[in-house]
């Protein structure tokens, strides 16, 4: 059998055992069982290494064995033949036009993950209302909106108010942290994100942005890495099986870089529910267009903001063609929703930006 092969099968023993005696078979078919021990340590999960070795059941060994196995492709072979790949589509580029929530953060009371108590001024179904008024193909319901607790009626309800608008539910987000330490405070980010999985079932939402996170107090980032990926991982096993796409946006902390992102986005277990969200105005390096021409093969949706900061130069108006152009050239098809982040009145001043994208978009 090939390395290529060989590395295939191995990155899908975990999921398809998961974490049994079958994984370590497995392994052992593949004629790799030599290969575990030269695995450098930080490719384990971060419980085995704290672990003392009389605690080390057969079934902790083979689960974290089969994730390293998943994670140290350049010690077992050809790494990239289970690394992500570029997203390939049928047609030309094409854009449907939405508006993400997050816009009127002012005026929306926030409840997720926590109330803020600040009473708000309009409701999702206003901002649903301001959507159809521009003629919008979607609407981007950010989850920090919505009521807290959250029943399925309330859900079914903004389903059908979308619905009745002509308005496609381009997708949800969340504000989630992977790069925290196993405790309670990760079992929250990961209840959090399964729970807005079910969420985005109920109201038809095809995607959900998710953040990686940052480096915590005491942390390397190689810990804080491994961390992400495990989470990213155990969210995208619950999203699969529900039909709801996860999309890692590039938002600072360990994704400040295309390059560190890209690195998360290989490192995940390939899926055709996972990919890049596409945010135009998150990276603050030298060079941003360059950044994002990296991930922009990588996109399953994407976010469009009025501004831009390179290092160094301060911020300065988004180039909106450029930006469209990279997104062309790859082919995309999908969403555009505009992530409206300026001090002026979002209701004065978003139509005209609208009014921008649409003519670029149709050129």
């Amino acid at each position: 059998m090939g390395d290529s092969c060989r590395w295939q099968l191995a990155t899908r023993c975990d999921r398809l055992f998961d974490g049994d005696e079958g994984v370590l078979n497995c392994i052992f078919s593949l004629g790799i069982n030599e290969s575990i021990v030269h695995i450098p340590m930080r490719h384990f999960p971060m419980s085995f290494h704290k672990l003392p070795e009389a605690e080390l059941s057969r079934r902790n060994f083979l689960h974290s064995a089969s994730l390293a196995v998943m994670a140290a492709g350049g010690t077992l072979g050809s790494a990239a033949a289970s690394a992500a790949e570029p997203i390939q589509r049928a047609g030309q580029p094409f854009f449907k036009l939405s508006l993400a929530a997050y816009s009127f953060r002012d005026q929306l009371s926030r409840n997720w993950p926590a109330p803020s108590g600040k009473p708000g001024t309009m409701t999702l179904f206003d901002f649903m209302d301001f959507c159809a008024e521009q003629n919008l193909d979607g609407t981007e319901l950010t989850s920090y909106y919505f009521p807290n607790p959250l029943p399925t009626s309330e859900l079914l309800k903004i389903k059908e108010y979308a619905f009745r608008l002509g308005l496609g539910i381009s997708g949800t987000a969340i504000g989630n942290n992977f790069c925290l330490s196993a405790g309670a405070a990760r079992d929250a980010q990961l209840h959090l994100c399964r729970q807005w999985i079910d969420y985005a079932v109920e109201m038809g939402a095809p995607v959900i942005r998710i953040f990686a996170g940052a480096v915590g107090p005491g942390q390397s980032q190689a810990d804080a890495v491994d961390l992400c990926v495990q989470g990213i991982e155990e969210s995208l096993r619950y999203a699969e099986k529900k039909g709801v796409l996860l999309a890692l946006e590039n938002h600072g902390g360990i994704t400040s870089t295309s390059d560190q992102l890209l690195e998360l986005v290989k490192r995940v277990q390939p899926s055709p529910w996972f990919g890049v969200n596409f945010d135009s105005g998150n990276f603050h390096t030298e060079d941003p267009y360059a950044d994002l021409e990296k991930i922009a093969p990588y996109a399953v949706n994407a976010q469009i903001k009025v501004s831009m900061s390179p290092q160094g130069k301060g911020k300065q108006q988004a180039d909106y063609k450029r930006i469209i152009e990279i997104l062309k050239q790859v082919g995309y098809r999908g969403y555009l929703a505009l992530e409206y982040e300026e001090k002026e009145d979002p209701r004065k001043t978003i139509p005209g930006h609208l009014d921008k994208l649409r003519e670029l978009i149709a050129g």
